[in-house]
């Protein structure tokens, strides 16, 4: 059974998600794209998300659709995909979840991650956030839940900066693009005024390409992005370097942290288990998000996809082949209030019993 993808759509009020969302349903690429709005109280999307209540479901005439969530987003999914089966409404094969602005983004990617009826169903396509180019340095430093939303994304869309200070764009731009990547170097920032922003790009992110049914291990992890100075962001015109100072994040005022750590000899998967379990149970609040690709004695040549966010971890998946020549272990980490040196320390303690080479 073919997985739906499910992209979690957050950012703080009044950031631009529903506006993108519109834009978003006039595309024909989108026109099988399913849309579950998490608000309080009557949510509109200039038109086309109109007036709903009671879980909802209504068919735009461009082959759309969209429900409210009254409750509980897993009942939510599962009914769509129920009607879907039967006919009941159109096919779609992606679904958005817009969550609400105030929204701590963990507790719907718990659900997708690790609900076992969902996960036979869906498979968590990425995390998307806008930023408000006009506010986002003021919100970063007065709602922690932004900053949250801004670290555990895959893309970062930062919205309406066709209005920011023209007298001096360049030095604004740059200035918000070097704390989001301080905040989370391995997500893609994207400007949403760019001649060439791609809506497209907002779904590339999944481990798994649905079109394809290929593997992009190296995309999915970006790690490159939080251990070199390379900048995401190649168009012209932007301040290419906005990367080069991303490790001092304490100049930011902040706790957050995201780093690779990188082991060259394979590991048991039972120490690596174990590792992991005490590390959820120790600090799983504190791990806002953490992907890895492992290298294991117990499969040679098979590595292992690991993906988790704070204490729950969706399944693991093993993959016929390595992405790479090096078959080095990978794990990108994005904390909050935990250094690099302490989990350095800590999985040394635990692969030691394997002879894992970390650094």
């Amino acid at each position: 059974m073919d997985l739906i993808p499910v992209t979690l759509f957050t950012g703080f009020l009044g950031s631009g998600k529903s506006t993108m969302l519109n834009e978003i349903l006039k595309q024909q690429a989108f026109d099988k794209t399913a849309i579950v709005v998490n608000e309080f109280g009557e949510v509109g999307l200039d038109g086309i998300l109109i007036e709903h209540s009671k879980d909802q479901i209504v068919e735009m005439t461009s082959g759309c659709l969209c429900c409210t969530i009254r409750g509980d987003i897993r009942q939510t999914l599962l009914d769509l995909h129920s009607r879907r089966a039967r006919g009941d409404i159109p096919a779609f094969d992606r679904v958005i979840v817009e969550s609400t602005g105030l929204a701590d983004p963990a507790p719907v990617v718990h659900t997708l991650m690790s609900d076992p009826l969902l996960d036979r169903r869906y498979m968590l396509g990425g995390v998307v956030t806008t930023i408000d180019a006009l506010n986002a340095m003021a919100t970063l430093e007065s709602q922690e839940e932004c900053e949250k939303q801004v670290a555990v994304a895959d893309r970062l869309v930062i919205t309406k900066t066709d209005l920011i200070n023209r007298l001096d764009p360049e030095g604004s731009l740059g200035e918000l693009q070097a704390r989001l990547s301080a905040l989370n170097p391995t997500a893609i920032i994207l400007d949403r005024h760019d001649p060439e922003f791609d809506y497209k790009r907002l779904f590339d992110t999944s481990l798994f390409d649905p079109d394809t049914k290929s593997v992009n291990v190296r995309s999915w992890l970006n790690a490159e992005a939080s251990g070199d100075h390379h900048s995401q962001n190649t168009n012209q015109g932007h301040a290419h370097d906005h990367h080069h100072h991303h490790h001092d994040v304490t100049r930011h005022g902040t706790d957050i942290r995201s780093f690779t750590l990188t082991f060259d000899e394979p590991v048991t998967i039972e120490t690596f288990a174990s590792s992991l379990e005490a590390l959820s149970l120790t600090q799983g609040s504190s791990i806002l998000r953490l992907k890895g690709i492992v290298n294991t004695i117990d499969r040679p040549g098979m590595p292992l996809v690991i993906h988790g966010v704070q204490h729950v971890f969706h399944d693991p998946v093993w993959l016929d082949e390595w992405p790479d020549e090096d078959h080095q272990s990978k794990l990108v980490f994005i904390t909050k209030g935990i250094e690099r040196e302490t989990l350095n320390l800590f999985f040394k303690a635990w692969i030691s019993s394997s002879k894992g080479s970390w650094r």
